[in-house]
C-alpha cells in the first residue's frame, strides 16, 4: 500500500470527504467512498469509486458536473487542489486562437441550453480543437445518451484525480 492510500485511509471522515470532493464534486459519492475505507490497494479504491459512481442518480451526477469550469474558461478561485487540477487538465486550451475560443464558448452555450448542464469531457491531453469536435458531436445525442456519456467522462476525470490525490 502506497503512502497516499495510507494517508487517505487515516484521515478523519470529514477530512477524507473533503479530499475526495476535490476528485469528484458529488457529496454523496465522496461520503460513500470515504465510508468504504480502508482500502488495501489502489485498485480497491478505484473499483469502489466506479461502483459508487454508477449507483448514484442524476442529481448526484449533475452536482459533480457543476463543480467543473466550462471548457476553455479560466477557473475561478475555488477549492484547492480541484482548481489546480482543472487548469492542468485543460492545458490544451492554453494559447487557443480567438476564433476557436469563441467557437467553444458558443458551443458550450448551445450544449447547456440543450442538456441543462455544462459540457463534461476528460480534457487531459486534448487540444481545444479536439474538444470542440467532441462537443459538436455530442450535441447530436439524445438527452439520456448524453447524460450517460457525460457521467462516463466524469468517472474518467475522477479516476485521474484520485491518482493525483494518492500521488501527493
Amino acid at each position: 500500500m502506497g503512502e497516499g492510500l495510507q494517508r487517505l485511509n487515516a484521515l478523519p471522515g470529514e477530512e477524507a470527504e473533503a479530499a475526495l470532493l476535490a476528485c469528484c464534486g458529488s457529496r454523496r459519492w465522496a461520503r460513500r467512498v470515504a465510508a468504504a475505507r480502508p482500502f488495501g490497494e489502489r485498485e480497491e479504491l478505484f473499483d469502489a469509486s466506479d461502483r459508487i459512481w454508477w449507483e448514484l442518480g442524476r442529481e448526484d451526477w449533475l452536482e459533480a458536473f457543476r463543480a467543473h469550469p466550462r471548457i476553455g474558461e479560466k477557473t475561478q478561485a475555488g477549492a484547492e487542489p480541484a482548481r489546480r487540477w482543472s487548469e492542468q487538465e485543460q492545458a490544451g486550451t492554453h494559447g487557443t486562437s480567438p476564433a476557436t475560443q469563441q467557437a467553444l464558448q458558443d458551443a458550450n452555450q448551445v450544449y447547456e441550453e440543450q442538456f441543462g448542464y455544462l459540457f463534461i469531457v476528460c480534457a487531459s491531453g486534448k487540444s481545444s480543437e479536439e474538444m470542440l469536435v467532441l462537443l459538436r458531436q455530442r450535441l447530436q445525442n439524445d438527452g439520456e445518451t448524453e447524460l450517460r456519456t457525460a457521467a462516463e467522462e466524469q468517472r474518467r476525470i475522477t479516476r485521474l484525480r484520485l491518482e493525483k490525490l494518492l500521488g501527493q
